[in-house]
């Protein structure tokens, strides 16, 4: 890792100081975050490596059954008795700030890594999409708002905290992100089943 002379460091700081006030006012405006992550753990029962079907025994006296895709490198290396682990992650932000001008829009972008050739299989994938929104109407008495959308259009929705629709202001921007992964390894077990 580079480290940064202390004469560009100053320079960085003094270049963003108006940057850093923009997002303190930001910062006043409402967000909203959530996650959750389920884990699991289970042991191979049994493998085809030619058909790659594989059966996991999920310690609950549930077993199931599914095939390897051709994308699951290193099967071969997967035994009875081994360990698999899988962890998927989902998440949500919503951050509302004021619009430079800014109209609604969507995008996204997913990512995916494995294992290298001869290690044990294991991948990960991630996918995130971003949605704007502007809010075009704000009803504190009705506990309400109104979220024009990237398709143009306008849907009324219900505040779950009625102090962020004072928080807010018709013409804001309403950042969505929603966020997906999943990461699975396999790691030798007792193989002497």
């Amino acid at each position: 890792m580079k480290l940064i002379s202390s004469v560009a460091a100053l320079a960085v700081a003094i270049a963003t100081l108006p940057a850093l006030a923009d997002h303190h006012e930001a910062m006043e405006k409402p967000s909203f975050s959530v996650s959750q992550s389920t884990m699991i753990s289970a042991m191979v029962k049994a493998i085809n490596h030619e058909t790659r079907v594989v059966t996991l025994d999920m310690g609950d006296g549930e077993s199931l059954t599914l095939t390897a895709s051709q994308e699951a490198r290193n099967l071969g290396q997967v035994e009875v008795g081994d360990i698999v682990h899988a962890e998927y992650v989902e998440s949500f932000t919503a951050q509302v700030m004021a619009n430079d001008g800014m109209e609604a829009g969507a995008g996204e972008i997913a990512a995916m890594a494995r294992t290298e050739e001869g290690a044990m299989p294991g991948m990960m994938a991630a996918d995130t999409r971003i949605v704007t929104a502007t809010v075009e109407e704000i009803n504190i008495e009705a506990n309400t708002f109104k979220l024009k959308g990237p398709d143009g259009m306008v849907e009324e929705y219900a505040a779950r905290n009625p102090e962020n629709l004072k928080r807010a202001a018709v013409g804001d921007l309403v950042v969505m992100t929603f966020t997906s992964g999943i990461a699975v390894t396999v790691e030798e077990g007792s193989r002497d089943q």
